[in-house]
């Protein structure tokens, strides 16, 4: 049983340069409430806390598994010569916002991506924040994700990322910070809901009993938004979902939102160009397609504008795409956006295109291009994160208070090597929520990952992906990595 005493002793000694301030806290920020009482959120679910048993959620666990298993909610791990597909850790107890503290993070998300959209729309025509002296043009033009056979094209209502996915992080009670933008393929959203259809399932009562907002429309709105965005003189347009393949690690979910949405999953070979069209082939024969829902990288899009070698993408479909012919969502050469460099620089975006102070701060961030940062940081190696501007999935990154001597030594090789590749950050000790692990129910560290979807406007529904890190003291919240997902639950307000 967990009480508001209950504290994870996570340190964050962090010394910072003349110009970066970030708060301090020697202790993790227990979500659930302080020792002198609960928090508003929590005060429906405490009650239910302190009569479950370990041996009773134990129960309501491995019967999560098995419908996770049933539904083939799995996933692989690239690297992984086994080939295994493998669960992701569900906990049984939620994590649980109010009204007021969802409205602020996602109303600061849609500020962010309204600003990021406009960003990709800006650099790929005129440029305008580069000329204003905002950003360098060395660090969009020479950007490696920096798309060149972008420049020039124009989309329908200059929405560049349909989908978005915003990792934030809290560290305090109305303490907020935006850790990346996932403006590609972000994935996960398939877990929200699976999510929330598993607690449904397992705890009725407790649902009854309390005010969660609904999520189970996502897919709908996820459909409208996609369509709002097709080409020109489109008015009955043809959506469908373009995956790699079953052996792709988030397959699942692209057969989950093709089937909810009422959408054919494709393949590559299941489209092609005729005429500048993209044509899918059916028992009826062949039928247009107007937006393709894609889940392949850029790279492997189209082997006759970018890998020639990719046998997963369509050949001719970014000509048609240029060609204002078919949507793609998410855009080509959003990597540009989404990117740790470019993720410094989305503050003065938000003030430069919508005149608007950024809501969501962002985590305070050295850039190891820069010689005095990169002097603050190496002395600092310790202390830090350090990760590849070009990195995903807790892969490739120093957790300077978890590291060795050695694993900090070889790292100061591969920064003094190529230190544009790195960015650093502090070691935030992030928030803690009430999780159900071995030793019984205990704070554990958690994330945040809500969806923001553009088309005819900006929106997100009122829950998102929570990432929760199940080893204790652990910061890395990434499933491949060992961490685990929750079910979010956002309170619906009162009214007087």
């Amino acid at each position: 049983m967990i009480t508001a005493q209950t504290q994870i002793q996570i340190q964050s000694s962090v010394t910072r340069p003349r110009t970066i301030t970030a708060t301090h806290r020697p202790h993790a920020f227990n979500e659930m409430g302080r020792p002198d009482g609960l928090f508003p959120a929590y005060a429906g679910l405490a009650g239910w806390l302190g009569e479950a048993s370990a041996e009773v959620l134990e129960r309501r666990r491995r019967e999560a598994e098995a419908i996770f298993r049933r539904r083939g909610i799995t996933f692989a791990i690239y690297g992984d010569d086994s080939g295994a597909e493998r669960l992701i850790p569900f906990d049984v107890i939620p994590r649980v916002l109010t009204g007021r503290e969802w409205s602020h993070v996602s109303r600061g998300c849609c500020q962010r991506v309204r600003a990021l959209n406009a960003f990709l729309d800006d650099i790929y025509h005129r440029q305008d924040i580069v000329r204003a002296g905002i950003i360098p043009r060395a660090a969009v033009e020479g950007n490696a994700l920096f798309c060149r056979s972008m420049v020039g094209v124009d989309v329908p209502r200059g929405v560049h990322a349909h989908i978005a996915g915003v990792d934030v992080v809290r560290v305090g009670a109305d303490e907020w910070f935006v850790l990346e933008d996932n403006l590609r393929t972000p994935s996960g959203v398939s877990y929200m809901l699976e999510n929330r259809s598993a607690m449904q399932r397992l705890f009725p009562d407790l649902f009854r009993g309390s005010r969660v907002e609904p999520v189970d429309h996502y897919p709908d709105l996820l459909l409208r938004q996609l369509r709002a965005c097709a080409p020109k003189g489109v008015d009955d347009p043809r959506v469908v979902v373009l995956t790699p393949g079953q052996h792709n690690s988030a397959y699942f979910e692209h057969a989950f939102l093709a089937e909810r949405m009422g959408v054919d999953l494709v393949e590559g070979p299941d489209l092609h160009v005729d005429g500048g069209v993209v044509w899918m082939g059916t028992t009826a024969g062949r039928e247009r397609v107007d937006v393709v829902y894609r889940r392949i990288d850029d790279e492997f899009l189209d082997p006759l504008a970018f890998n020639p070698d990719s046998v997963l993408g369509v050949p001719g479909l970014f000509a048609a795409y240029r060609a204002g012919a078919v949507t793609i969502a998410n855009g080509v050469g959003n990597g540009v956006a989404d990117d740790k460099s470019t993720y410094t620089y989305v503050p003065d975006m938000i003030r430069f295109y919508l005149g608007e102070e950024p809501l969501l701060a962002n985590v305070p961030t050295w850039r190891l291009s820069d010689p005095s940062d990169r002097a603050y940081v190496l002395e600092h190696l310790d202390e830090l994160v350090v990760k590849e501007v070009h990195g995903s999935g807790g892969y490739g990154m120093l957790v300077g208070p978890t590291s060795t001597v050695a694993q900090r030594a070889a790292y100061r090789e591969r920064v003094l090597a190529d230190p544009a590749a790195f960015i650093a950050q502090p070691t935030l000790a992030l928030s803690a929520c009430p999780t159900f692990v071995a030793q019984g129910v205990a704070p554990r560290h958690v994330d945040l990952r809500p969806y923001v979807l553009s088309g005819e406007c900006c929106s997100v529904v009122p829950g998102a992906l929570t990432r929760v890190a199940l080893k204790e003291g652990s910061l890395v919240v990434n499933s491949s990595q060992g961490g685990g997902t929750k079910d979010t639950w956002v309170l619906a307000e009162t009214t007087p």
